[in-house]
């Protein structure tokens, strides 16, 4: 595969990336394909690659011994699956597969570990990218405690927003359930809620932003504090424009 151009990479953390450090990581990277419900993490199994999404939405959904499952995370183009190998750990219960269709970049796990290794700004820069998962974690916590289905759903919404490309999200009352960790109607009843206000337009399989100001306005405290962290470390913009009405 020719050498990759870092200008023409899509993904932040490898735009953030010192260029002598992208041209080592990426030199033996693979541009694949990712169909809906590709699995990249299997729960308990270790993984030779991690991936750097270039398009497209990876869903993390934690299982319990019961068999229920809730979803605690989401990768785009912001982000790196894969991230616990970061953390010096080969596997993870939690697993991490495609709501969304994409691609993305492979690098092997060794060279990731080698190129953090002797750039140690890359070290610091995925320990930074951890961090912002972990403040992503809390305030999903806190906004199961402390917000209403609506202003979680509305949250959720702008997360997946600042992750695609365009203003459709290709979502499902399914996994807009597993995100929110409720029942498929009571999603439905608080699509509506938001519909109403003309926030977005929900159709099958499908939710299109129309005026994220409003969506923003809807969920209040709960959102805007990882991805400003986000910014801050990363040093990369990840939200979206609220300006611009569809």
């Amino acid at each position: 595969m020719p050498a990759l151009d870092q200008r023409d990479v899509r993904n932040l953390l490898l735009k953030a990336l010192p260029a002598d450090a992208f041209d080592l990581l990426t030199a033996d990277a693979e541009t694949v394909h990712l169909p809906t419900r590709h699995v990249l993490v299997e729960s308990d199994q270790p993984i030779d690659h991690v991936c750097f999404i270039e398009e497209g939405l990876a869903s993390m959904v934690a299982t319990s011994a019961e068999d229920e499952a809730v979803e605690v995370g989401h990768v785009g183009y912001e982000g790196m699956v894969g991230a616990h190998v970061v953390l010096k750990t080969d596997t993870t219960p939690n697993r991490t597969f495609l709501q969304v269709a994409g691609s993305g970049l492979l690098v092997a796990v060794e060279s990731l570990k080698r190129v953090s290794a002797e750039f140690p700004v890359v070290n610091d820069l995925l320990l930074n990218y951890v961090h912002c998962c972990d403040i992503q974690l809390s305030q999903s916590a806190l906004a199961n405690g402390r917000y209403n289905m609506h202003e979680r759903l509305a949250r959720w919404l702008l997360m997946c927003h600042d992750r695609l490309v365009g203003n459709d999200l290709p979502l499902t009352h399914e996994f807009l359930s597993l995100m929110l960790g409720v029942r498929r109607s009571g999603v439905t009843n608080e699509l509506h809620i938001i519909e109403g206000i003309k926030a977005i337009k929900a159709t099958r399989g499908n939710v299109r932003i129309i005026d994220r100001a409003k969506l923003e306005e809807i969920a209040a405290g709960s959102y805007g504090i990882p991805e400003r962290e986000y910014e801050r470390l990363i040093g990369l913009p990840i939200r979206r424009s609220a300006n611009r009405k569809v």
